[in-house]
């Protein structure tokens, strides 16, 4: 109904007219000017009060053959009854156009509250945040944000990596920061910490990784933060899978502060201190300090070396030194092959000694805990050392399990035998 209204409005057609009564005598005392010659009563057309009337005679015969001829068009009756069509008469009636077009929003509106107020399905999110903006719960103590695993997140084993996890952590931890309103102009410093060219530097980091999400999954992130010390702040995660609910990941760090320009480690200003302690949370870590002493590492104890790492441009971030992450994937550079194909990784520690800059050249070293037989167990340890090539200072320093792949409990897909065989 409110397309044929709003299309008569575009549109208007005019009513037919009435029959002038004009008769045309014939020979049988009838209507002939109406009827053709086959005998059916044909109608009177009229077009903006214009009569139009056919003339036929009878068909002549050729060689026997009956054929019709129109002798031509004969008009008459030319009405003017009916107003001359102008430019302003000719105009949609748009009353009724804007009458249709409010009832169609009307209408979608209604639909919209009604979907808003269905019951949600189980297998749909558990959190209001379906474009992964994030936002702050808990009575706003806790930012809440959901991440899609995306297909180029993925490895080899169709699971999002620990660089992925890892990544998802930072993102939720300077949208925190802005969430709350303490972005600056830096990289996650609050108004304060720019004044003063301070920056945020983080000393350790603890992830453990339950399960890896896979392609289509997805998460959500919980963040927080609470003091450690004096001068430190620790910040932890919670991973969840969206649609049922179970912990994925749990992480922990600890952070310090830099100054930008002498690039050595500053104590928290009171100013500084003001703005952030209001949010910190009075909680125990979510993951015990992994506080385990290692014996030194070198290129002599270590199993696995590799050499001339150096970062990329794209590695470095706004505070010109190499984003935390990517110090991931330069340890597990020197992971044996064989533990990284036949076994995942299931938790990591690592220990952050100096910076890494744009010119650096770096040598990963890799040993495993309890020798190259501990690969046949069921676990794997391993230490790590990152560092400066030539026998320099330390990057960080890493610890790492490893557990063994679901898919590998047959350990080897060329031990069946062969279907030719």
């Amino acid at each position: 109904m409110v397309a044929t209204a709003a299309t008569a409005s575009l549109f208007p057609i005019s009513s037919p007219q009435p029959d002038s009564g004009v008769k045309n005598p014939g020979k049988h005392g009838g209507c002939l000017g109406n009827v053709d010659v086959r005998g059916i009563k044909s109608k009177s057309t009229s077009s903006n009060g214009l009569q139009v009337k056919t003339n036929a005679q009878a068909p002549a015969k050729v060689n026997g053959t009956r054929i019709g001829v129109m002798d031509g068009l004969k008009t008459d009756d030319i009405s003017t009854s009916s107003a001359p069509r102008t430019f302003i008469n000719q105009l949609p009636d748009w009353s009724m156009l804007l009458a249709a077009i409010t009832t169609i929003f009307l209408a979608a509106e209604k639909q919209w509250m009604m979907l808003d107020w269905k019951t949600k399905r189980p297998d749909m999110l558990v959190d209001l945040d379906p474009f992964g903006f994030g936002r702050i719960v808990e009575d706003g103590f806790v930012f809440r944000q959901n991440f899609s695993i995306r297909s180029y997140e993925i490895g080899a084993d169709r699971t999002a990596s620990v660089e992925t996890l890892m990544n998802h952590l930072q993102e939720t931890a300077l949208n925190h920061v802005k969430n709350a309103g303490l972005l600056g102009d830096g990289f996650g410093s609050t108004p304060e910490m720019c004044k003063r060219n301070l920056f945020w530097a983080v000393t350790k980091m603890q992830v453990l990784v339950d399960r890896y999400p896979t392609w289509g999954d997805v998460v959500q992130v919980d963040t927080w933060v609470a003091a450690s010390g004096k001068n430190c702040m620790r910040r932890d995660w919670l991973i969840r899978d969206c649609k049922t609910g179970e912990i994925l990941t749990r992480a922990s760090s600890n952070w310090v502060m830099m100054n930008k320009v002498t690039r050595r480690l500053s104590k928290i200003p009171d100013e500084v201190r003001t703005e952030i302690e209001q949010y910190f949370v009075d909680t125990p870590p979510i993951i015990d300090d992994d506080s385990i002493k290692l014996p030194k590492l070198d290129e002599h104890t270590a199993d696995h070396v590799r050499s001339g790492l150096t970062p990329k441009w794209s590695d470095l971030d706004v505070n010109q030194h190499v984003n935390n992450v990517k110090y991931v994937g330069w340890i597990l550079e020197s992971a044996p092959q064989p533990v990284v194909e036949n076994y995942e990784l299931a938790s990591i520690t690592l220990e952050y000694r100096r910076e890494c800059m744009k010119d650096s050249v770096l040598q990963s070293l890799t040993a495993l805990l309890g020798g190259e037989g501990a690969v046949d167990s069921g676990g794997v340890d391993c230490q790590h050392l990152l560092r400066l090539e030539g026998g320099g200072g330390e990057i960080v320093k890493g610890r790492t399990k490893w557990r063994p792949k679901f898919v590998n409990r047959f350990k080897n897909i060329s031990q069946f035998p062969s279907e030719s065989g």
